[in-house]
């Protein structure tokens, strides 16, 4: 075992061994607050004495939760570490206990994004609605909105699946369509996605005593990383399983508060010592991370909000490289800038890999991703299809999913794949019988195999794969049965056909992944685990190999850090983005570019284009340059003086736009009158492009209307 203390400083102490009722740690970026978490829970039950089961740690990404889990095995010297884990992580535990309050099993299943989109697909054919008038984003935005409002419960708790599916197929308006037959879908496979996960836990904690006393006297302490980041829920949960013994421990930066359009509330952190008085506050601002000068640019451009809790982070490397501000006559230009700077760190003997570039919307890397094809460097992009969603990774994931939940989801993904002649027609057929006898559509096979529709086809072999395994899975190793699943179905004798090597590439290091889970998890190993597991996964979630460039946008890499770091499409209408319309909204593009700043180790560069956008308008330098102190920056060329005069004209009169009094602001939901459309319903808040989407009445389709068009409530 190690000491508990040990590497520490004053701070990091004092935050691990302040055990008992309520402390807020304001850890600045790169701080080494994850070590504090560490050696705090390490602390706890090495030198207090508690147990694993009664500590509770929430962290906001897998990766975070992982990394921690492993620190503490090590110091611990012990497999259990209780519960280390992700707020949705926490919800799948106290839901597996106790989901049956809410009339659901407790082998439920955790839906990915890919399978919520697979019951959309079903809802809208059913439905008979069209994705080109409500998107799917659209969708899944509105049924997360009413779930957010925990409008979902009722229907779930007192409808059977019969009812839910009346109620879709009865339906008037197509939201409703939309929504009952979510629910419907969902139900009836006892399907939970990531919205249910905390509205479920909230319900059950909020609505059960017994339920919420068991949990309140288990953890007798609870840590909140992230805690800038929790949404109302989040904080609401955490309230209530900290009450009973009192000691919350939450950990995080008001600076880095850039998820409000997802819920995040930056007053909770900020208010904390409100709602706890007696709470003991405690400042980590001694960096690790950063070179002094990268840090002084951080903090002389975040000194420019007034939402925060005051702190200069102090810088414990003395790197000296300064901090680099290049502008471009043209976006070519600052491609062909970067691409440069990367090869010179390249031939200095770093790879490419040390290398990552930032922007604030995916649209700014094109130029980029071209000088980089041109160049022969290899790049690897974050965003797009998560590993676990690939084709054929969720394929045979798909296949596994079969042995244990036989969900509607997945069986319409694999009945077909391989080829087994299982058309439209047949499927059609499965979907009625399946309907009108109020079972599954495995089930609903099952029953039809002699039907002479479904004995032309290949359906048998399916059934006798699937309910093979189902006896015996239990007996083989996770890899050994992802590797039998492959053969016997014929799966990868499919993709060897196709010549598709990258496919296979990905199914083997599934396997590697596999293999891993299986090694780490030691005895608790079970397939209804690791498909929990994975369930919850992200894109950054996948180990990367190969020595390319990374490119992501500043949102993703949020809690990593790289050794040299380029900042690209620093334009103001990019970065602040032109949909910022309020003094809020600001602060946080400015914290986005905090964070963007502080996840660089070695090197920082700046990057900026002139040049006309769509509208018109010109491309000045962000304001976020001007608001970076210039002793702090090297400016590769000297900006010419009446162009910095235009640039700061341009930025004062929108900061004195966005200053004014705008229209009051309403949420999804609430009922209004505009001026010309008459009433309407607010569907949807898009905060990230400015405007409402209303459903007027007489209207057909939904309107699209910006903030800052005048509404009165009705």
């Amino acid at each position: 075992m190690t000491d508990s203390l040990e590497g520490l400083n004053e701070e990091q102490k004092k935050a691990v061994t302040t055990t008992e009722g309520y402390v807020r740690v304001i850890a600045g970026a790169g701080s080494g607050k994850t070590k504090a978490l560490t050696h705090r829970y390490v602390y706890l039950v090495n030198d207090v004495g508690i147990a694993t089961e009664n500590i509770l740690c929430v962290t906001f990404t897998n990766k975070a939760a992982n990394e921690m889990r492993k620190r503490i095995r090590t110091m611990i010297g012990d497999q259990d570490t209780g519960m280390v884990c992700t707020f949705h992580g926490f919800c799948v535990q106290l839901l597996r206990e106790d989901i049956h309050t809410m009339n659901y099993p407790n082998n439920f299943l955790v839906m990915d994004e890919e399978d919520m989109k697979a019951i959309l697909r079903n809802v809208y054919e059913q439905g008979h609605l069209d994705s080109r008038e409500i998107t799917y984003s659209m969708a899944m935005d509105m049924i997360g909105i009413k779930k957010s409002r925990m409008e979902h419960i009722n229907y779930i708790l007192k409808m059977n699946t019969q009812e839910l599916k009346t109620k879709f197929l009865t339906a008037d308006k197509k939201e409703e369509v939309l929504f009952y037959g979510y629910l419907y879908e969902q139900k009836k496979a006892f399907a939970l996605d990531y919205d249910d996960l905390i509205t479920f836990t909230f319900y059950i904690l909020e609505n059960f005593r017994e339920k919420r006393d068991k949990w309140q006297k288990r953890l007798q302490y609870v840590m909140v990383d992230e805690f800038q980041d929790v949404s109302a829920t989040q904080y609401e949960m955490a309230e209530i399983i900290s009450a009973y013994h009192g000691n919350l421990f939450i950990v995080g930066d008001p600076d880095q508060t850039i998820y409000t359009w997802r819920g995040a509330n930056i007053e909770y952190i900020l208010n904390f010592k409100v709602a706890h008085p007696d709470c003991t506050d405690i400042i980590m601002d001694q960096n690790y991370r950063s070179s002094e000068n990268i840090l002084n640019a951080s903090n002389s451009l975040i000194s420019k909000n007034k939402k925060r809790v005051e702190k200069d982070l102090r810088a414990t490397r003395g790197v000296q490289v300064p901090v680099i501000y290049n502008h471009s006559k043209t976006t070519d230009q600052e491609a062909q800038w970067i691409i440069s700077q990367i090869r010179k760190i390249y031939e200095s003997g770093r790879k490419y890999n040390d290398c990552t570039i930032l922007y604030r919307a995916h649209h700014v890397s094109r130029s980029i991703e071209e000088a980089l094809l041109k160049a022969q460097i290899p790049y690897v992009i974050y965003s797009g299809v998560s590993f676990y969603n690939r084709r054929e990774v969720k394929d045979v994931i798909c296949y596994l999913r079969m042995l244990i939940f036989e969900d509607d989801m997945s069986f319409r993904r694999i009945i077909n794949v391989p080829r087994r002649n299982f058309g439209k027609k047949r499927m059609e057929f499965l979907e009625q019988y399946a309907q009108a006898h109020g079972m599954k559509l495995y089930e609903a096979l099952v029953d039809n195999l002699d039907n002479p529709l479904v004995a032309g086809s290949k359906a048998k072999e399916f059934v006798e794969l699937i309910d093979g395994y189902k006896q015996s899975f239990q007996m083989f190793k996770l890899t050994d049965l992802l590797q039998g699943i492959m053969n016997d179905s014929g799966y990868e004798a499919m993709l060897r056909t196709s010549g598709d090597d990258s496919r296979l590439e990905n199914l083997a290091e599934l396997k590697q992944a596999i293999f891993n889970y299986e090694n780490d998890a030691g005895e608790e190993t079970s397939l209804a685990d690791y498909l929990q597991r994975i369930s919850l996964l992200t894109n950054l979630d996948k180990e990367e190999k190969k020595d390319a460039v990374k490119m992501m946008t500043i949102h993703t890499a949020k809690g990593l850090e790289f050794p040299y770091v380029f900042v690209c499409g620093m334009n103001e209408g990019i970065f602040p983005s032109k949909h910022v319309d309020c003094p809020e909204a600001l602060e946080e593009e400015r914290r986005l570019a905090y964070v963007a700043y502080t996840r660089a180790e070695n090197a920082l560069f700046l990057s900026d284009a002139e040049g006309v956008n769509l509208d018109g308008s010109y491309r000045y330098p962000s304001r976020f340059i001007f608001n970076t102190d210039k002793a702090y920056l090297e400016y590769t060329v000297e900006l010419d003086q009446r162009f910095v005069e235009s640039a700061q004209s341009f930025i004062q009169k929108n900061e004195e736009k966005i200053s004014g009094i705008l229209p009051e602001r309403y949420e999804a939901g609430v009922m209004v009158k505009h001026k010309l459309f008459g009433v309407g319903l607010i569907l949807e808040v898009n905060e990230s492009d400015g405007y409402y989407v209303v459903q007027f009445e007489g209207m057909r389709t939904a309107r699209n209307i910006s903030f800052k068009i005048e509404m009165e409530r009705v």
